[in-house]
């Protein structure tokens, strides 16, 4: 069975068997999940598997700080620049595509490890997602154009009328979500939030461990900017000028990736790079903020088996890889 954009129905996959483990490596932007992740597959004999919505885009490897070829060729990868990014993935998208890539994984003998910040990615497959029907296109279009033409906080405001229960939910600054739930509102006739309140689809037939880096704010900080240099040096701004050629809507969830909006207002003259650069910089910092709160709020594994990192165990301005000989002994013991 084929879903509808071209990916296996994970529900067709033959049965796993027995739950076996999987690891999720989440954190901030910039904490050293890519670096731990690797390092136990590496140790594991696993498959690091992307689990960052901005790092599915192809056209942002740079920006994204998705994996080196090199890297790539050390230890096997998946979901990492498999989507255009004319083509906006979601949560069910993305969790469908994970759940065949874990199926591949183990059936090759190899654990699954999954990497990234965006933790309603980890929420879709460890708790499973709410049964939603697809809006349609007309209603996704509708979305983009009010998004497109009005801005996020109108957007907003107009979802506060129809569905105020969902827009209590969401930043009116956040486009993409509110797009979304605008536009399940006008295909389906239903609220986002009473959606979410009905049917769930099963969590993921995986024991999972997840090992949460917490690093402090200034070691983050620091790290965000010297990150934002060497994406400058390696060829950012020619990535984004490349994107901008596309000429695809600013509402795109790609096209609002760190840095983007940024540099394409470089591009057009107006901004200095150097605003460019510090207004990059505060951006994502506030986004590791938001990030580092909704992973200390949330369990995104079973308790009794995740595993929280934090700063007493090392300097996070050194090398997540550090962490290799208190963690390894507690998965190889689950395992």
């Amino acid at each position: 069975m084929t879903a509808p954009d071209g990916a296996r129905n994970p529900e067709a996959l033959p049965p796993l068997g027995f739950p076996p483990l999987a690891l999720l490596v989440a954190g901030p932007t910039c904490s050293g999940k890519s670096a731990l992740a690797m390092a136990l597959a590496e140790q594991l004999g696993g498959t690091v598997i992307n689990a960052d919505s901005m790092q599915v885009y192809r056209e942002l490897r740079i920006l994204t700080a998705r994996p080196s070829e090199a890297d790539e060729a050390r230890v096997p990868h998946a979901l990492y620049g498999i989507r255009p990014a004319a083509e906006p993935g979601d949560a069910a998208w993305w969790r469908g595509r994970a759940l065949e890539a874990m199926a591949d994984a183990t059936r090759a003998g190899r654990m699954p490890v999954l990497c990234g910040g965006t933790g309603l990615y980890f929420a879709a497959l460890t708790q499973g997602l709410a049964e939603i029907p697809d809006p349609g296109q007309d209603a996704r279009a509708q979305a983009r154009a009010l998004l497109e033409a009005e801005g996020p906080q109108a957007l907003h405001a107009r979802l506060s009328q129809a569905d105020p229960a969902t827009a209590a939910r969401l930043r009116p600054s956040d486009g993409q979500r509110i797009a979304r739930a605008w536009e399940v509102y006008v295909g389906t006739g239903r609220g986002l939030a009473d959606w979410q309140s009905g049917a769930h689809q099963a969590a993921a037939p995986y024991r999972f461990v997840a090992i949460l880096l917490d690093p402090p704010r200034a070691a983050l900080r620091a790290a965000i900017a010297g990150r934002f240099d060497a994406m400058l040096e390696a060829g950012a701004l020619a990535e984004v000028r490349a994107l901008l050629a596309q000429g695809l809507p600013s509402s795109l969830p790609a096209m609002r990736a760190h840095g983007v909006p940024e540099l394409a207002a470089f591009c057009r003259g107006e901004m200095t790079l150097a605003e460019a650069r510090a207004r990059t910089c505060l951006v994502t910092g506030q986004y590791t903020k938001r990030q580092a709160t909704w992973f200390r709020s949330r369990h995104i594994a079973a308790p009794e088996v995740t595993h929280r990192l934090n700063a007493r165990y090392g300097d996070f301005t050194q090398d997540s890889k550090s962490f290799l000989p208190n963690i390894l002994p507690k998965i190889r013991n689950l395992a």
